[in-house]
């Protein structure tokens, strides 16, 4: 028997095992305007780099997801969520030292 496999499905099979791999996620709800969040920017790009592949990062501009920030009760900036497999299991608001977030992903990455 032969089996024909598509681009289609070879991509929706990365995706599937990608989702499975990237099973955690930081996420950094900020603003332009917000002087912590501006001093953020560079740690959160670092951890971007370092932790690719393993953690998945995304940036929610709270002035223009107001919905996302309230669906997290996001109430101060920078507030920051970690989720593990869609869950959260880490919250902290405030700037604070690359190390100490890498410390606290480091708990939930397999």
């Amino acid at each position: 028997m032969i089996k024909v496999i598509t681009t289609e499905k070879i991509y929706g099979i990365l995706k599937i095992v990608k989702e499975v791999i990237m099973s955690v996620q930081l996420m950094d709800f900020y603003a332009d305007w917000c002087g912590p969040c501006i001093a953020m920017k560079p740690v959160v790009e670092e951890l971007g780099k370092e932790l690719s592949g393993r953690v998945e990062i995304k940036k929610i501009n709270v002035d223009e997801n107001q919905e996302e920030a309230s669906k997290y009760g996001v109430m101060s900036i920078p507030t920051y969520l970690i989720l593990k497999d869609d869950e959260e299991v880490d919250r902290f608001v405030g700037a604070t030292s690359k190390e100490i977030i890498k410390q606290k992903l480091s708990q939930h990455i397999s």
